[in-house]
């Protein structure tokens, strides 16, 4: 529940229209006219700022804060980002072509379409002089007490080209590298553990002692890419994606025909659908169909569109559902425990307890439960949350902006970077290193 913007005190803030102005002179600088200066902003706090779709190709902004601003559309060749922190920040189909983003952290940004050709995204950190004029590692991004590793963990990178970067050792884990096109790169010892590198094109790359462990791996190119050391083998392959719905030999109106009977007559007639460990990737608009109290534990809903859907009292533990579009969704009551939620959208969904009422006319409540839930880097903005049972969740870098959170038990729950911004948290119990 760290506040991003706050990870590196001191520096000198740097208003919009500073930044405006240093725009407009860089344009003159490139056109080559009097007058003009070369964008140079370093050590600086650029947070939140909007970049204007310009062109600052040559800029320098080493070991400046830019977390959350728009560099979305822009022209960045040969920019230094040299040790930024570049949490959150939009940088969608802008031009880094060539860009120094050493030592950088990028983590949760957004670079869906983003041209990384030839960028560097190795080691690097910042060396300054201390008291008695010897040199000294300057404190790096936050959590990065060891190492100066660039970090694009949790990173929006679909279709993001990164052909010839040099990005030995970065991390990559949980971000989403489906459809990125990275021919003839060095990415050997790269941490893509939890990363989606689904239609990921790796053509004559050196993945040398990568760690693939949990990432996504269908479709996969790897034609002579260099792949010694690298643990293929722990990653999620079309192998390892569950029972095909194929083997199921019924039709999913054919089977929510006796699940429907199964919830209408409270379990007296037809059959509950059992969904556990199938494959439902591939299900063709799921979500509209009706999957109250459906049974699906470990099932494999990965990139699925469940926005509106209706998931009410369902068992859903230790299911897949990293990348799913679940905006909206009525998820009242249902269980999720050890789910995999990474990356997915939850904005505005229902994850409020279900109530019943007892014989004697008094009630109870269900509350939906994501005990030990992988949430990281997920977007729950405005979701009502209230009552739900988040013990041992991880909520890293989670968007929870606006959610309803009052009564939540969050004990043990990880909220490092978790943004709670006009969250309620009346009556929430959260482990104290986090209020």
């Amino acid at each position: 529940m760290n506040n991003p913007a706050a990870a590196r005190p001191g520096l000198e803030k740097v208003t919009q229209r500073e930044l405006d102005e240093i725009i407009k002179k860089h344009r003159t600088f490139l056109k080559g006219i009097r007058g003009g200066a070369r964008a140079v902003i370093k050590f600086k706090d650029i947070s939140g700022l909007d970049f204007r779709k310009g062109d600052l190709s040559q800029g320098d902004f080493t070991g400046s804060l830019l977390v959350g601003s728009n560099l979305s559309s822009g022209t960045f060749k040969g920019v230094s980002f040299f040790a930024c922190d570049m949490r959150n920040a939009n940088l969608e189909n802008a031009n880094f072509a060539r860009a120094d983003f050493r030592g950088a952290f990028v983590a949760g940004a957004n670079l869906t379409g983003a041209d990384l050709m030839n960028a560097d995204l190795r080691e690097g950190k910042v060396m300054e002089k201390g008291d008695k004029g010897v040199l000294t590692d300057r404190p790096g991004h936050e959590g990065e007490e060891k190492s100066h590793k660039t970090v694009f963990t949790g990173a929006k990178m679909k279709e993001t080209n990164l052909s010839g970067a040099r990005a030995a050792d970065a991390d990559f884990s949980d971000a989403d590298l489906s459809g990125v096109i990275v021919k003839d790169a060095d990415f050997s010892g790269a941490n893509f553990e939890g990363a989606n590198l689904t239609k990921a094109d790796f053509t004559g790359t050196d993945l040398t002692n990568a760690n693939l462990r949990s990432s996504i791996m269908t479709d996969t190119v790897l034609v002579y890419a260099e792949t010694g050391g690298a643990n293929l083998v722990e990653a999620l392959t079309e192998e390892a994606m569950g029972t095909k719905f194929e083997n199921l030999k019924k039709t999913l109106p054919e089977l929510l025909q006796d699940h429907t009977a199964w919830v209408a007559t409270a379990g007296r007639d037809g059959r509950r659908l059992d969904l556990s460990g199938v494959d439902l990737r591939h299900l063709e608009k799921l979500n509209q169909y009706p999957l109250t109290a459906v049974k699906a534990i470990g099932a494999n809903f990965l990139s699925q569109t469940l926005s509106g859907a209706d998931i009410q009292s369902a068992l859903l533990d230790r299911a897949d559902m990293r990348d799913c579009k679940m905006v909206k969704a009525d998820l009242r009551g249902s269980s999720l425990k050890g789910a995999m939620l990474t990356r997915a959208n939850l904005s505005e969904a229902n994850l409020s307890p279900l109530q019943f009422s007892n014989t004697d006319g008094s009630t109870w409540l269900q509350r939906t439960n994501l005990s030990g839930a992988n949430l990281r880097y997920a977007v729950i903005r405005g979701a009502d949350m209230r009552d739900a049972i988040m013990m041992g969740a991880d909520l890293s870098f989670a968007i929870l902006i606006d959610c309803d959170l009052r009564r939540a038990d969050l004990t043990g729950a990880i909220l490092d970077n978790t943004d709670l911004n006009s969250a309620l948290t009346s009556g929430a119990v959260i482990d104290e290193k986090y209020r």
